[in-house]
């Protein structure tokens, strides 16, 4: 048989789920209170608390040498926090960096990490030592002022929150996520809390926004710019709220684009934005990495270069932009997509009485006062104490004074010292401390000086407990104690404010907002490089003048569309391939005449064998208002304009093309208007508008004009009667006729004679309605442009060949024409 086992062993049988609930909230509660949550008095957490009344055990103060980091963390990890030594060497790291705290309180020596999210070095490396303002957190902590709680081992006692002379929660922020909750208290300004403390204590009773007038904002050690103030009122007065901090940029011209040597007419060169500061807790590598990447999945467009600059004199971002680039709209694309600008979500949340509590700015300062206020009382009772047991001594040493020559002889007669101390408190009525301070005395208080300063002495502690009596007898000097405290804090400790308040909108920011209003010649090339420059770029001449260089191009390019916009325009970019795509004006780069412009491939997404061959500037989508397209083989369709209203990404189909077909030109209609289809071979057909049926996006169109072979369509324009028909060859010619001469034969004719093509003159390259106070740009495939007024040009039949309107070097030909409006301050 086996002899049953018997045990003391007892199992008691319980329900997993109260045994989950109870074990899950005793871990939940030990996070929250022993390590994520910072205390409402001192604003430390544990491990902060811990690291520095380490130090403080030490003797690492301000004025004492360095020691290495290593040996506080193991002096902390052995005494008081049985935790990794990673965590604490951590905690001792951040309490030292300029840039997490915005009063450090721990000075380093070596490397301890970087705004860049370099780690400290390792701590057998580094050495460490209290901080000043951080002696003030730990002063009088000797005079029983907290609670003394015993060590992890109970062989030694620790504090259980430190006595705080300064507002720490606030100046330094704390953050920290527990289970189930999380807090975010930013850091402010030293000098604007201890205002705050003041008002406080003067004040009868105060509400949040009276105490706002002091307390503005938080202030981050690494400046920026918060934007608005509706979140900080929201955080002041419910403990959470979410602002938004931007950096804080400038901009500078390059020295070799404003030098004076610069060509005339050219417009502003390149210039840089500078970032000096940016938003608290943004790592300023992974932030330049992320405009790198940016700029090169081109969601900002703009920036060609981009370096760091920073050296210990302070940050320095260099983003260097494209010539006529606009720095405020490429900082606005930066706000958007990058973290130049960031939301920081407030939670005021902090330990009152070992609870988490969400508190008020009001409640926050009433508790960190309360706290003093229980300190100075603790520490007055501490130094009446102190104080009577000196009185009480000093009195004893008058009494010996005062009977020196009765009691010199008693003591020689005396046998043993205990002897001595009973015969004192028998004869003279001592105590048995008092007789024993008599024995301690050296000869040398005997003199006449020593035994006036004994009773100088006495006096003065007399006074002094008189003092810390009435300080204990009323709430109002204490107060008045706190208020002088807060006052040399503040002369002490006191800087300027890094963190700029500005009322900036931040809802709906839209780039037109930063743009000024101006009319631009837009131009683009065959190749398909755009650009826009401003209309007085250009110099007005005279007919049969040379003109002036307006674009630089490659041998292989040539300009082939101009026209003129204002900035917040919209423009449609129709491609040959029948697509659609959108842009603003004032995303197109500003340059000079001599710029070739920007791919405009790297503006939008284009196939590779797709090009944009006509812009269209709109104002506003308005439904009545068509879209009246047209086609190199004739073709011709009307869809209204409100359906182009929702840019996408990519474009989208405007019209579908038979094969080998492609969309030469779109105009803008009120769907009422008469239409002019001319051809590269001088005919030309009206018909009215309302012949060509209104069909959507995707449909065909219909023929417009029945092309001879090899002819084909060069243009599309509204029959205005008011004005003439300019017609442009390709050799230079131009004439103007009259739209009456072009009757109206239907939609689908062959059409009538527009203009006499011979050699001379070559093929028509643009057909446009002018008045006689007009002004019209020729620009040649060698990029050479002139200005002049239409009224230069004669007013002649159709069947004619036209005269000059301007002279072409060898192997030159106009590409394109376009109208200027009449300017009031023209240069001649």
């Amino acid at each position: 048989m086996t002899e049953e086992v018997k045990t003391t062993e007892r199992i008691v049988p319980r329900i997993i789920e109260d045994e989950m609930k109870t074990s899950y909230l005793d871990y939940s509660m030990s996070v929250i209170v022993g390590r994520a949550l910072p205390d409402v008095r001192d604003g430390l957490k544990t491990v902060h608390r811990r690291v520095l009344y380490s130090m403080y055990d030490m003797g690492l103060m301000h004025n004492k040498p360095f020691k290495k980091s290593a040996r506080i963390t193991g002096d902390c990890m052995g005494k008081y926090h049985p935790h990794g030594d990673m965590s604490i060497y951590d905690s001792l790291v951040r309490m030292t960096q300029n840039f997490s705290l915005r009063y450090p309180l721990v000075e380093g020596q070596g490397n301890f990490g970087s705004v860049d999210g370099d780690n400290a070095a390792a701590q057998r490396y580094t050495e460490a030592r209290l901080k000043k303002i951080a002696e003030e957190l730990l002063q009088d902590i000797d005079k029983k002022t907290v609670k003394m709680t015993p060590n992890y081992d109970g062989q030694l006692e620790e504090p259980s929150v430190l006595p705080a002379k300064i507002p720490n929660l606030l100046i330094n922020g704390s953050s920290g996520i527990a289970v189930g909750m999380a807090t975010n208290i930013p850091p402010h300004n030293l000098r604007e809390v201890c205002d705050g403390v003041i008002a406080y204590i003067d004040a009868d009773e105060i509400s949040n926004e009276q105490l706002m007038q002091y307390i503005k904002a938080p202030d981050f050690p690494t400046g920026g710019i918060i934007c608005g103030t509706t979140g900080i009122r929201d955080a002041y007065t419910t403990g959470k709220g979410k602002i938004v901090v931007r950096a804080k940029t400038t901009t500078e011209a390059n020295a070799e684009h404003t030098s004076a040597g610069h060509r005339e007419g050219e417009a502003k060169g390149k210039q840089k934005i500078i970032v000096t500061e940016i938003p608290y807790q943004v790592n300023k590598a992974q932030l330049i990495e992320q405009i790198a990447e940016l700029v090169r999945d081109k969601k900002v467009q703009g920036i060609t270069d981009l370096r760091d600059e920073s050296d210990r004199d302070g940050m320095r971002i260099v983003l260097e932009l494209k010539t006529g680039a606009n720095p405020d709209v490429i900082l606005n694309q930066l706000y958007k997509h990058s973290r130049l600008q960031e939301s920081y979500g407030i939670i005021m949340l902090a330990l009152v009485n070992n609870e988490p509590k969400i508190l008020q700015i009001t409640e926050l300062i009433q508790l960190f006062i309360e706290h003093r206020q229980d300190v100075v009382r603790k520490r007055t009772e501490y130094d009446l104490e102190e104080a009577r047991k000196k009185a009480h001594l000093l009195e004893g040493m008058i009494v010996a004074l005062n009977n020196i020559d009765s009691i010199i002889p008693f003591l020689k007669q005396s046998k043993t010292t205990e002897e001595a101390r009973k015969g004192l408190m028998q004869d003279y009525t001592l105590s048995e401390l008092q007789a024993q301070a008599i024995l301690d005395m050296k000869l040398q208080k005997l003199t006449t000086m020593e035994q006036g300063k004994i009773r100088d002495e006495h006096q003065s502690t007399l006074q002094d407990i008189k003092n810390y009596t009435e300080i204990l007898a009323s709430e109002d000097k204490i107060l008045g104690i706190i208020k002088q405290e807060m006052l040399e804090i503040k002369e002490n400790y006191g800087d300027e404010r890094k963190t700029q308040i500005m009322q900036i909108s931040i809802d709906g920011i839209e780039d037109e907002a930063l743009i000024k209003p101006e009319e631009m010649v837009v131009t683009l090339t065959k190749a398909g490089y755009v650009k826009r420059l401003t209309t007085d770029t250009y110099k007005q001449q005279q007919r049969g003048g040379k003109g002036i260089v307006g674009a630089e191009t490659k041998e292989e390019d040539i300009v082939d569309k101009l026209f003129l916009a204002n900035t917040h325009d919209s423009l449609l970019l129709f491609t040959n391939k029948g697509k659609v795509h959108w842009l603003k004006v004032h995303q197109l780069p500003e340059t000079g005449r001599y710029a070739r412009g920007t791919a405009i491939i790297n503006l939008v997404e284009l196939a590779p064998d797709e090009k944009v061959t006509t812009l269209i500037p709109v104002k506003t989508f308005k439904p009545d208002e068509y879209l009246l397209m047209t086609t190199k083989q004739g073709i011709v369709k009307k869809t209204a304009l409100d359906e182009f209203s929702n840019p996408r990404r990519g474009g989208i189909l405007a019209i579908e093309l038979e094969q080998g077909d492609s969309l030469i030109g779109v105009e803008l209609t009120d769907g009422k208007k008469q239409i002019i289809l001319a051809t590269a071979e001088g005919l030309a057909v009206r018909f009215d508008e309302n012949n060509v049926r209104q069909v959507g996006r995707t449909a065909k169109g219909v023929i417009g004009i029945r092309l001879k072979e090899k002819d084909y369509v060069v243009d599309a324009v509204v029959a205005d009667e008011t004005k003439t028909l300019l017609t442009i060859t390709e050799s230079g010619y131009g004439k103007r006729s009259l739209v009456s001469e072009y009757r109206l034969i239907g939609r689908g004719g062959v059409g009538v004679i527009n203009i006499k093509i011979t050699e001379k003159n070559g093929n028509v390259v643009a057909v446009k309605p002018v008045k006689d106070d007009d002004e019209i740009m020729l620009i040649t495939q060698k990029g050479v442009v002139i200005r002049m007024p239409a009224s230069d040009i004669s007013v002649i039949g159709r069947n004619t060949q036209g005269v000059r309107a301007m002279r072409l070097e060898k192997g030159d030909k106009i590409v394109a024409t376009a109208i200027i409006l009449k300017e009031t301050n023209d240069t001649a």
